[in-house]
């Protein structure tokens, strides 16, 4: 969830260092809502989630109207954060959620055979549709486009891979509420970036902002709203772990959860430069990097190797996303 986000910031050409840290504090805050103050659990949520796209509002307003690099105010909202998540604490290291509450319900919830079909279905024919509309506008246009072969065969993989995926959750306990949200999300948010017109002027200036300030296109509220939907997204993820965890630690957000957000969007596909990816590499990331990490478990290596292994990955991601974007700039100057 915190990758889709990064995905989002990653497409206007900035970087968010602080999305582990405002996962970790949003979870903290659905806490002490929904067991310190007794709020109910939906309304802590939602007051969670929004707690964190004000935060996103405010990094994107300073990164906007004061012309200060993204990395900078992030890191030190990443500081901050931490900061505010220990004093939210206390004395304390963990805030204790109901193990049959609602909060908990969110990631121990599974669909039944027959919902998570349906689902599947439902996704398949949205991809379908999306993609074939998309490939008919472009065409229409007069535009590049991918050829109709070309789009069949990646509406054939999705389907073949959800349905794996399916399969797989059935044999045990269903399809899990989680991975539905998940999956929701990431469908909502492609569809917000590939067919609306908020998502064609991100792109714009994730590729140039000054073109794209010059064609009218108002440049700083969109720059804040991807830094809302980032955090956002980073909250709402925030709550996801402590549902699985069924508490808030002071832990939460720490350790490799920055590192592995950044690099599931960037390994997945989406550029460091702006104005090229797609949501679904945050999908595509994370299961690469889970791949990873699940295979160097299984051969006992320790967490040295893991840290070094993930990094060259991440390296390699991006040293190929240089090139491709030294090779585009060059095809345009020509």
């Amino acid at each position: 969830m915190i990758a889709v986000g990064v995905v989002v910031i990653l497409l206007l050409g900035e970087i968010d260092l602080s999305v582990a840290a405002i996962s970790g504090f949003c979870g903290a805050v659905l806490g002490v809502l929904n067991v310190q103050l007794g709020w109910n659990a939906w309304l802590s949520v939602a007051v969670a989630v929004l707690v964190g796209i004000a935060i996103g509002i405010f990094q994107g307003s300073v990164v906007t109207y004061f012309r200060v690099p993204a990395f900078v105010i992030t890191l030190a909202g990443l500081i901050g954060l931490q900061g505010w998540t220990l004093a939210l604490f206390g004395d304390r290291t963990a805030i204790n959620f109901d193990y049959a509450g609602d909060v908990a319900k969110l990631t121990s919830t599974f669909l039944s055979p027959v919902a998570g079909w349906g689902i599947a279905a439902a996704i398949i024919l949205a991809v379908a549709y999306f993609n074939l509309k998309e490939r008919a506008r472009l065409k229409a246009a007069g535009l590049e486009h991918s050829e109709l072969r070309t789009q069949i065969l990646k509406i054939v993989g999705i389907a073949l891979v959800l349905c794996g995926a399916i399969v797989v959750f059935n044999r045990d306990r269903g399809l899990p509420l989680a991975v539905f949200i998940f999956l929701a999300i990431v469908v909502a948010m492609d569809y917000v970036i590939r067919q609306t017109r908020y998502g064609s002027r991100l792109l714009a200036i994730g590729g140039n902002a000054e073109a794209a300030r010059r064609a009218g296109i108002p440049v700083q509220r969109i720059r804040i709203a991807a830094f809302a939907i980032g955090s956002g997204l980073a909250a709402f993820g925030g709550v996801l772990a402590a549902s699985r965890l069924i508490a808030a630690t002071t832990q939460s957000g720490a350790g490799d959860t920055l590192i592995n957000a950044i690099a599931a969007a960037v390994i997945g596909g989406t550029s460091l430069f702006g104005g090229r990816g797609s949501v679904y590499s945050a999908l595509v990331g994370v299961l690469i990097i889970g791949s990873i990490s699940n295979g160097m478990d299984l051969l006992a290596l320790p967490s040295a190797a893991k840290f070094i292994i993930t990094s060259m990955v991440l390296l390699l991601a991006v040293v190929v996303d240089a090139i491709a974007a030294r090779s585009s700039r060059s095809q345009v100057r020509e």
